[in-house]
Formats: structure tokens, C-alpha cells, sequence
């Protein structure tokens, strides 16, 4: 009885937030097309194309790109131990689904439902899952405990509470002890992870740690992009490579550009914005302060050296790393919590961030420990730059060191591969 109560209380909640912001979304859909794509699959539509027999069901839930790359060994190596399990795969965001329907076939990606019962229930009814797994951190208080009723298994993989989000969680950890009672077992990144999951109300014997399946993924094979970029830099060096950039970062980013243009006047930079919306906001910018760049959606094969290609596409960034001297991982240098540092580490690529990166506590002390990252602030990032590229044994340290942290970490996909398919064959 209490626990509907709750349920009602949240979907009313839930409901009134949307009506009230609707106007955004409306905005949203209008200037930049956002989340206009899957809005019937996300309002309770199945596809037609997700057709399910007698075959027995995992649904995978993965929040956006990140979340994609991550769990995709894992939803491999699942269909490799259990082949008579077929392994479906939403997303919430728009470019999470077009790398998802890439990676795993669009017959099995569809939309992540919002959180009302009269949206989750058509995929519970269709799907009959035997097991769903959530990435990362996605307590959804309707869909976890319509998801555990129906009669599947619920797993979180790749948990992790970040310093953003603990302190809420804290202070609402009663009610989140009733909704995490619906999850069979969490598999934390780290230790401190499995400690605030338990703080906050999973069972002690539900909480494993497991570690980061980010870490696990395979360096993405090179596509003619990467070839034909190194060819349009020729003798252009150094490169540096943005990436994951966000409001407020470029404008810094460029003013560090432009005096390493001083130096070295046939420099390049590849500068990757977070978000699709703001590949104008940033092409103006360019424009405005009259650095010289070329447009990766109307590049034709034209020298890059001494300019700025703005990277306005999705789903290249990672490849293009490779081409580094030096990288730098966005939504650090203002307090966005930051972006994954591993993508360059795996090239070898000495890496730098700015001092926000709550996100990715973890993984940055870790590298940081090793001597693996450099870690800046908004007025030191000039500086660090160009000392870094001037100083060649320092540079290809760095790069190396963050090469072999990354080493030194795989393995979580096997061991959460193992706890899945255990948790499966409880009876």
C-alpha cells in the first residue's frame, strides 16, 4: 500500500514537472530537433520491429554514447554464453540510439520508456524479459519495481555513485532502501562506490564490486576519416585534439590555440563539441575571432595545418584521437564533472583535463596516482600546453603511463559476465 502511494506521489510529481517544463521541450524539439525522434516509442509504442517469439529476453538499458561503448563487450560476450538468450538494447538519448542500432542492429534498439506504468508496462508485456541491467546509475523508481514484478532479474552494472549525486541520495536514502530492494545485485566500479551504494540502502550481499567496463573497451578500428585527416595535416604539427568540449571551454581553448599558433603556425586542432546543437554556436565563435578552420560536414580532403577542424559529426572523435600530440577531455575546465579520459589513454596520447571532473573521480585519481594526466586549472592550461609540447620525453611519458593504467584495469566484463549469468541461474 505504501509503496503505490509512493509510486502515485512520483508519477504525479513526475507528471506536473513535464507539463510545467513543457514549453522547453517544446523549444527543444523545434530549434534543434531534440527528443522529437522515438517520442511514441518513448510514450509506450513497441516498435514493430522488436519481434519476439518463444526466445527468451535480457533488455539492456544504456543511457547515451558512453553508456553504449561501455556495455557493448558485455552484451557480446552475454550473447556468446548464452546464445538462446536474444539481447535487446534501449537508449535515452538520440545518439546513443544511432550508435546503439550501429553497434547491435536496429531490430534490437528501441527507446528507453518514460517512467509512467502506462509506458513501461507494453515493453514488459512484449518483451518478457528474463533479465534487465542497467548501466551506471539509473534508479528509476517505476521502472525498477515493475521491471522486479513482472518476474525478471535486475542487475545495475557499472554502478557508481558520484560526489554530485551522494549527498541527494543521502538525504532521500529512506525512500531509495524501498526502491533498491527491487534490484538482485549492483556491480560497482570501485570500492567507494559499493560503500555508498550500501550507505544509501542495497543489501550488503547485493553489492559487488566488479570494475569499469569502460576500461574494457577495444581501442575502434580506424576509419578512412583517420586516414584522410592525417593526410590533410601533412606537416602539420603539433596536433591537439578537443574533445567533448562544452559552453564556456572553446573560447578558452582557442585563446591557448592561438598562441600556440605563434610557435607553431602550422599547428593543428580538432576541436569536438559535446553537444550536435552548439556545432554553429562554436563555428561563429571561430568566425569571430577570425582563426581559420574548416567544418568536418563540409570538408572535402583540404589542408588542415595552421587551423582548427571543428569536428561537427558524431561518432569519430575516439578514432581521431590517434592523431594527438596532445588531448584534452572537455566539460573539465568548468564545473560540468568532465568527460572519460580513457578513449585518448589508449593511444598512448598524453592527456590533460581541467580541475571539474566529478564524473570520473575515480579513473582521474587513478591516473593521476600514476602520473598519467595532467589535471589543470582555466589559467594554467596555456602553459601546460605548450610546456608539453615542447618537451618531447615528457610528453610521450605521460602518454605512455596512461597506456599502461589502462592495461593494468581490464578484466571487468569478464567478471561481470560471470555475477550475470549467475544471477540468471538462481532459481
Amino acid at each position: 500500500m505504501i509503496s503505490s502511494l509512493y509510486s502515485f506521489l512520483y508519477s504525479f510529481a513526475l507528471a506536473v514537472g513535464m507539463v510545467v517544463s513543457l514549453p522547453y521541450w517544446l523549444f527543444q524539439m523545434a530549434r534543434h530537433g531534440k527528443y522529437r525522434a522515438g517520442l511514441a516509442e518513448r510514450l509506450g509504442r513497441v516498435p514493430a520491429r522488436l519481434q519476439v517469439g518463444n526466445e527468451l529476453v535480457i533488455w539492456v538499458h544504456a543511457v547515451s554514447v558512453g553508456e553504449v561503448l561501455a556495455v557493448a563487450g558485455l552484451v557480446e560476450e552475454l550473447r556468446r554464453r548464452s546464445p538462446e538468450h536474444r539481447i535487446f538494447v534501449s537508449t535515452t538519448t538520440d545518439t546513443g540510439q544511432a550508435l546503439a542500432r550501429k553497434r547491435f542492429g536496429e531490430e534490437k534498439v528501441f527507446y528507453f520508456p518514460m517512467d509512467f506504468g502506462f509506458a513501461i508496462r507494453p515493453y514488459l508485456r512484449a518483451l518478457r524479459p528474463r533479465m534487465v541491467v542497467l548501466a551506471e546509475t539509473e534508479f528509476w523508481p517505476n521502472f525498477i519495481p515493475l521491471a522486479h514484478s513482472s518476474g525478471a532479474r535486475v542487475a545495475v552494472v557499472n554502478a557508481r555513485i558520484s560526489d554530485r549525486s551522494w549527498p541527494s541520495y543521502r538525504r532521500f536514502r529512506r525512500l531509495l532502501r524501498r526502491l533498491l530492494a527491487h534490484v538482485d545485485l549492483f556491480l560497482a566500479q570501485t570500492q567507494e562506490d559499493a560503500t555508498r551504494l550500501r550507505d544509501i540502502g542495497a543489501g550488503t550481499e547485493r553489492v559487488r564490486v566488479a570494475g569499469n567496463l569502460k576500461f574494457d573497451i577495444p581501442v575502434p578500428a580506424s576509419p578512412a576519416i583517420v586516414e584522410s585527416v592525417r593526410s590533410a595535416i601533412a606537416g602539420g604539427r603539433p596536433v591537439l585534439v578537443c574533445g567533448s568540449t562544452v559552453e564556456g571551454e572553446e573560447p578558452l581553448l582557442l585563446k591557448a590555440f592561438e598562441n600556440l599558433l605563434v610557435q607553431h603556425p602550422r599547428a593543428v586542432m580538432i576541436l569536438a563539441p559535446r553537444h550536435p546543437e552548439r556545432f554553429p554556436v562554436v563555428a561563429t565563435l571561430l568566425e569571430q575571432m577570425s582563426i581559420r578552420f574548416r567544418r568536418r560536414s563540409a570538408w572535402k580532403g583540404e589542408a588542415l595545418a595552421g587551423g582548427v577542424f571543428l569536428l561537427d559529426t558524431i561518432g569519430e572523435l575516439a578514432a581521431l584521437y590517434a592523431l594527438a600530440d596532445v588531448a584534452f577531455v572537455g566539460g573539465s575546465l568548468v564545473p560540468r564533472g568532465g568527460h572519460n579520459i580513457i578513449e585518448p589513454a589508449q593511444y598512448g596520447v598524453a592527456t590533460v583535463v581541467g580541475n571539474h571532473t566529478e564524473n570520473f573521480r575515480d579513473i582521474v585519481s587513478l591516473f593521476h596516482s600514476r602520473d598519467a594526466v595532467r589535471v589543470v586549472g582555466p589559467a594554467e592550461l596555456p602553459l601546460v600546453l605548450m610546456e608539453l609540447l615542447a618537451n618531447d620525453a615528457e610528453r610521450r611519458g605521460l602518454g605512455r603511463r596512461a597506456a599502461e593504467t589502462i592495461r593494468s584495469q581490464v578484466g571487468a566484463t569478464a567478471r561481470m559476465a560471470d555475477a550475470l549469468m549467475e544471477l540468471m541461474a538462481r532459481p
